[in-house]
């Protein structure tokens, strides 16, 4: 049975953002990732309700809200900000829970190093990860095109207007390119490296527990999979050394988690809640 929503826009530089709030308890605001809308996450999000007040939203050029020209990963962060700025005028009594699957896990690191005292706790779900070298190489680029050029068309033709995501092909390989420097700190394009998302991590002082799916790139061992499940456990044991407060938990799956396993991650949250408030 859905739980019955609130709805309400956050109006930034002229794109409206559709937030959607509902269920009882602290408040978790739940940033999806690139791609990715909140129509798509109904299962996880309505499980969340049951044990939170949880308020989600669409990316700018994703569901509900409008394309836009150039998008970013600062104008994507400014929205977010947008709509943490809505929420403080909302007059919680409690801190909220950030958390964030993939693309979104890293908007709400980001946020929240600039931002602690907006931050209650936070919750990465597969994303957000300093992994110790670039995904994308020079060899990775026609096979990604490719996938995303076939991505961008599926989703022209998804179903229902929440479910659309209005970014080309060029645009997401950008953002995801964009996106490896700012987790691994390494810019292969002039040979520039450093701390990428570690130095944000450094700046929280916040609870975190992270999410990660065990096969990330999928688990068919061919191609650049292998490479790239090993960066991604590579990354998560990389931030463990450097914060061993980080609590982690393993799920056997792909980077899809969010929609395969909804009924484990919202165990998970849950239950680490739980153990957080004694």
């Amino acid at each position: 049975m859905a739980t019955e929503t609130d709805q309400f826009m956050v109006r930034r530089d002229g794109v409206a953002i559709p937030v959607s709030r509902g269920g009882d308890g602290r408040p978790l605001i739940f940033c999806p990732g690139l791609s990715s809308t909140q129509g798509e996450l109904g299962e996880l999000i309505e499980l969340l309700r049951r044990d939170f007040d949880v308020m989600t939203f669409d990316l700018r050029g994703h569901g509900l809200s409008p394309a836009v020209d150039r998008p970013c990963f600062e104008a994507f962060l400014g929205d977010f900000a947008a709509v943490m700025a809505e929420v403080g005028r909302l007059g919680l009594t409690e801190t909220p829970v950030l958390a964030g699957h993939s693309y979104g896990a890293d908007l709400i690191v980001h946020y929240a190093a600039e931002h602690p005292d907006a931050v209650g706790e936070l919750v990465l779900i597969d994303g957000a990860n300093p992994i110790p070298a670039p995904f994308i190489t020079a060899a990775d680029l026609p096979e990604l095109r490719t996938m995303w050029e076939h991505l961008a068309a599926e989703r022209e033709t998804a179903c229902g207007t929440s479910r659309q995501v209005r970014l080309t092909a060029r645009e997401i390989l950008d953002l995801n390119l964009e996106l490896d420097v700012l987790r691994s700190g390494i810019d292969l394009d002039i040979d520039v490296a450093g701390p990428g998302i570690l130095d944000r991590y450094c700046r929280i002082d916040r609870p975190i527990h992270m999410i990660m799916s065990t096969s990330m790139a999928g688990d068919s061992g061919a191609g650049r999979v292998p490479r790239h499940n090993r960066l991604w456990r590579a990354g998560v044991e990389r931030l463990v050394r450097e914060r061993p407060d980080i609590s982690t938990s393993w799920l056997d799956a792909t980077h899809a988690l969010v929609v395969t396993h909804a009924t484990d991650i919202a165990r998970i949250i849950r239950n680490t809640r739980i153990r957080s408030t004694g």
